[in-house]
């Protein structure tokens, strides 16, 4: 069955595994001894080069003092493509190596995780793994996930997120693979890791929470043991995320994020999304644009779609937020939780239409050769109407629509894709 076949009549709902994990200050120096612990012995380490820092530098160095064995492949890109994770598994397979490492964001984790399946496979191609546990070996090799930003909640979920650049570049495709053999052995979450990360970067990343958060709290799923740590995944957001963006150095604001994004991550792994993040997906599937940035500019205008069915819910999201709901209706804290969130999104300073996105934003993986080239020759977003029609069908495809709260058509949807990309937020608060 498909999950929108599934959803309206099964009254059973899955409850997805969560690795082991590490999460606090200091938490990545005992990579080594876990990796150890684990029977590691020649690690393949995937990140995306990490660019300006030495956290690699320091985390394999480390890794060789314990005695282990370090092939690095560096060259993972924002929003990871399927090549990506095949040369990975080339690598891997290249060396005899054993295990896996990931340092970065979501785009190494989740890359990491398609080439375990990969590998577990005898080299398949990571795009036949598209949708519901379509791996057939439960059993791939163990994989240690390092976090260095606070947002993906990838360490700890069941899903991954590639990009096929097998399709027509005039059409691609970004998909999500949900497969609990891909869940990571243990997770490591250090805020002193997160110290580096620039402050566009933190800011977007921060959305990508208040997206996991809010989507499964919300959704029609509602999975009751989501329900809790989405709530407080959004109130921890709000209270730390202006903080971890102005005063990068602040450990309090970096470890209150650390948090909120972790237990995001555990309510959506079970909780569903939603559109915030189809739209996401379907935006850098045509223009490879950072995942958090998408889900900023996509969020004010999913809420406020997804409020007629869930003014509830979203009035609870408002308390989260800190507002004083005392005096108000249901309708009226909905409302004002949406104003908090663009008020937030204001006050982080990303952009507020996919229009307004410089190329400076978009991946650099886009301006490269060879088979980069499938990015070389994106237009800059227009938002005219091929445009919005284009990401709108995208939208509709995705695996995250079925769990929106509200029914999505494209006659529905459209209108909120072209907002995305046109419209005024103040429109939104009128």
């Amino acid at each position: 069955m498909l999950v929108e076949e599934m959803l309206p009549l099964f009254p059973i709902k899955e409850f997805h595994p969560f690795p082991r994990a590490l999460l606090g200050p200091g938490s990545h120096e005992l990579i080594g001894p876990e990796a150890l612990k684990l029977g590691f012995k020649k690690t393949l380490v995937m990140t995306s080069g990490l660019r300006g820092s030495d956290i690699i530098h320091k985390i394999t160095e480390s890794m060789k003092y314990h005695g282990l064995e370090v092939v690095i492949y560096d060259k993972v890109e924002s929003n990871p493509k399927d090549y990506n994770v095949m040369d990975a598994v080339g690598l891997y397979q290249q060396n005899n190596c054993d295990s896996f490492i990931s340092i970065g964001g979501g785009s190494s984790h989740d890359a990491c995780k398609g080439a375990r399946v990969s590998v577990a496979h005898d080299g398949r191609n990571v795009n036949e793994f598209e949708g519901f546990n379509k791996s057939e070996n439960p059993k791939n090799p163990p994989h240690i996930a390092v976090s260095t930003t606070a947002g993906t909640g990838s360490e700890t979920s069941w899903a991954y997120v590639i990009t096929d650049t097998t399709t027509d570049p005039d059409n691609p495709h970004k998909y999500v693979a949900f497969d609990d053999a891909s869940v990571t052995t243990l997770a490591i979450d250090d805020p002193v890791l997160y110290y580096s990360c620039p402050v566009d970067y933190t800011a977007q990343c921060g959305f990508d929470v208040l997206a996991h958060a809010s989507e499964p709290y919300v959704s029609r799923l509602n999975f009751e043991p989501s329900l809790g740590n989405a709530l407080h995944a959004i109130k921890l957001t709000a209270e730390n995320l202006r903080e971890a963006v102005w005063n990068p150095q602040s450990l309090p604001g970096r470890e209150g994020m650390m948090y909120a994004q972790y237990i995001a991550a555990q309510a959506f792994n079970s909780g569903g999304l939603g559109i915030i993040h189809s739209i996401s997906h379907a935006v850098s599937a045509f223009y490879d644009t950072h995942h958090g940035l998408n889900n900023a500019v996509a969020l004010p205008r999913v809420w406020a779609f997804n409020m007629p069915v869930a003014y509830k819910r979203f009035a609870d999201i408002a308390r989260q937020m800190g507002v004083d709901t005392h005096l108000m209706t249901d309708i009226q804290a909905a409302e004002a939780a949406l104003a908090a969130a663009i008020r937030l999104l204001r006050d982080v300073g990303i952009p507020e239409r996919f229009v307004d996105v410089t190329q400076d934003s978009y991946s650099k993986n886009r301006l490269g050769k060879g088979p980069t080239a499938f990015y070389e020759n994106a237009p800059v977003i227009s938002g005219d109407g091929p445009d919005v029609d284009r990401i709108t069908n995208h939208v509709l495809g995705d695996a995250c629509t079925p769990g929106n709260a509200k029914e999505c058509t494209f006659e529905t949807v459209r209108p909120v894709v072209d907002h995305c990309m046109n419209g005024d937020l103040d429109d939104l608060l009128s």
